[in-house]
Order: C-alpha cells, then sequence, then structure tokens
C-alpha cells in the first residue's frame, strides 16, 4: 500500500462521510491534496477494491468504504478534530461539575452525546461496585413479609421483599440488625463475595435458621449492585437512520444483544467496533464508539455512541474522549483544567 493509495482512501472516505453517495474518481480528482489525473485514481481504487478496502455498490456507481477501509482509516491515516475552547465550556455546562451526583453526570453526558452526534448514546455504569454499603434496613410490611432496604455510599437504593417462615420478635429483628450493621456497614460493595454471605448465613443461622433468607435477599441485592448497569438511550436516532436495517434496530434496541460483551472487552482510551466485524454488535451495517471512565484509578464504565459505519469520525471521537476524560476528573474531584489534562489510559 503506497502513500498515494493511502491518500485516496483517506479522501474517498471523507467524500462518502460528508455526502453518503458512491464516490467517484472525478471528484477526487478535484481535490487540492490529489495531483494525478482521473485514470490513475481508477486504477488505485480499483486496486483498493482488491484489496477489500473500497467496494462498488452498482456497475456504474463510484466507490465506497468497507469496514476494513473505515478500519485503517480510524487507525492510521485519519487527524481527529480538535475541540474549540469555546465548545468545550459548552459541554462543561451540559455535563455538571463535581458536585453533580455521578449517575446524573453520565446520564448529561449520554444526553450531550445523542445531542451532538444524532445517534444513540450508550453507557455501562459500574460506579455502584466502588461504592460502600452505609445502610441496611429490614422492614416488617405485613404478616411474615420483610422489606430488605440497602443502600450505598453512591445514591444507590435496592430493596427486596422476603417472607419467613414466622413473624421476628423485637429482640430478633435487633439481633439481625445489629450483625448487619456490624458485618457490612463500610464494606466495599465489590468485596462482597458468595463466601462472606455464606459466612454470613453460617452465623446467624447459629442463632436462627429463619433468618437466613434474609442475608440470602442482602446477597441477592449486592450481586445486582455488582452487575453493570447497561442503558441505550436515543434509540429512535437509529430507527430513522436510512443506512441501518430497522428489524435489526429494533432487536438490538430490544435486547441490546451483545453490547455487553463489546463493553467490557473494550480498552482504555476510544475503541472503535463494527457490526461487520463482530458478530456481537446485532446491527449489520454499525459502528460502535466507546471509551472508558475512570474512577480511583479504576474503571468505573463505558460511554459512547452507536450509530451507522457512515459517522463523522474525525468530529464525533473527539466529543466521546473529551467527555470521559471530564466525567473521569469529576468523579475523582479534581479541580484541575480538563483542557490541560492527559489522553485516555495516560498517567497526569
Amino acid at each position: 500500500m503506497d502513500d498515494r493509495k493511502l491518500k485516496i482512501l483517506a479522501a474517498v472516505v471523507d467524500e462518502y462521510v460528508r455526502t453518503g453517495e458512491p464516490v467517484g474518481s472525478k471528484s477526487i480528482s478535484k481535490l487540492e491534496n490529489i495531483n494525478v489525473s482521473s485514470a490513475t485514481i481508477r486504477n488505485d481504487m480499483a486496486a483498493l477494491e482488491q484489496m477489500g478496502y473500497l467496494e462498488q455498490p452498482h456497475t456504474s456507481a463510484g466507490r465506497v468504504p468497507t469496514f476494513k477501509g473505515y478500519r485503517l482509516y480510524i487507525d492510521e491515516l485519519m487527524t481527529p478534530h480538535d475541540l474549540p475552547d469555546e465548545e468545550k465550556r459548552r459541554l462543561d455546562e451540559m455535563l455538571g461539575d463535581k458536585d453533580t451526583p455521578e449517575e446524573l453526570l453520565v446520564q448529561n453526558a449520554a444526553t450531550a452525546l445523542t445531542e451532538i452526534t444524532q445517534c444513540a448514546a450508550v453507557v455501562s455504569n459500574a460506579v455502584p461496585r466502588f461504592s460502600v454499603i452505609s445502610k441496611v434496613e429490614v422492614i416488617p410490611t405485613g404478616k411474615r413479609l420483610y422489606v430488605i432496604l440497602l443502600i450505598t455510599s453512591n445514591g444507590s437504593i435496592k430493596n427486596k421483599a422476603c417472607r419467613l417462615e414466622f413473624d421476628l420478635s423485637h429482640e430478633q429483628l435487633d439481633f439481625f440488625t445489629h450483625y448487619i450493621e456490624e458485618n457490612l456497614s463500610g464494606v466495599s460493595v465489590d468485596e462482597l463475595s458468595e463466601d462472606v454471605f455464606d459466612k454470613m448465613v453460617a452465623a446467624v443461622s447459629a442463632y436462627m435458621v429463619s433468618l437466613s433468607p434474609l442475608v440470602k435477599g442482602i446477597c441477592e441485592l449486592s450481586e445486582n449492585l455488582r452487575q453493570e448497569e447497561l442503558t441505550v438511550s436515543g434509540g429512535e436516532k437509529l430507527l430513522s437512520c436510512e443506512d441501518l436495517d430497522k428489524m435489526e434496530v429494533v432487536r438490538f434496541i430490544e435486547h441490546k444483544d451483545g453490547l455487553s460483551e463489546l463493553l467490557e472487552t473494550a480498552f482504555s482510551g476510544i475503541q472503535v467496533k463494527f457490526g461487520a466485524e463482530n458478530d456481537s454488535l446485532a446491527i449489520g451495517n454499525s459502528s460502535l464508539i466507546v471509551s472508558k471512565y475512570r474512577k480511583g484509578g479504576k474503571e468505573a464504565g463505558s460511554l459512547g455512541i452507536i450509530g451507522p459505519m457512515r459517522v463523522d469520525y474525525k468530529k464525533i471521537i473527539p466529543y466521546v474522549e473529551y467527555l470521559t476524560q471530564k466525567i473521569s476528573y469529576l468523579m475523582d474531584g479534581s479541580d484541575d483544567d480538563i483542557i490541560n489534562a492527559p489522553p485516555n489510559g495516560q498517567e497526569p
């Protein structure tokens, strides 16, 4: 692959993203940085097609990039736009500040991305895993029926109803509440393993076997907290996109097929994945642009967009990168100027 072919491939991608129409040699020859004849461009485009980077939708039409062409463009040829300071300030206003609740920060970022890109926003939130148990209550609500209320330091609230074999006395309920406070208060959600709860079941069963369903109920609530919360917003944007199969979009919105797996395998920094090269992404002609955000040095979740393969990567990637950087700094309570912040995945 010589430099000229690479330059022509980049030009085809840029033109196709801009117009949505197959790109011919004449339109490429008019570009300032392409100083060769239409015949030479046609030959190079034919060679790029043979190598799998371009394809021709119709015999008489120009050519469009394949996912392989987009991949090479993104990895080696593209220069992302710099976000102007004015645009960064606008994003900061949409996002919030260090006093904004963490879940709202991420929600605001997803709303901003949907508005800016006109694509669907995807968010996975693992923040509850890194919080600690701040309160557990057991509330009698009826005959032999008790509701467990679990509250974490980040404001997450989970509840579950448990039916016991018989009503608990005040003394029994006080024992259980005191035991739970001693063993769970201030403990990180991420440390609440099945082994921890097995020991707790054994301990309370020694006092009273019928208390064990309450411990098991708390175990189920903690498992829910440890699981990543996955949301897709702006799905209607995908339904109105002519480049995507509407039935595939509907199935994706209903089930989010394979999305969790894709997000779990993403690395730090910007990742771009295509439906055409990932069976896990149920929408064939789509792309996923995603980046991790962090809290306390740990990965706390992912933020990105899902749209057609024909999106403006040079424009969208800087938005995703900036917002995930900003969320990471705000979650750590940093007052540092995000303009001078290092790229994702690098140490300050």
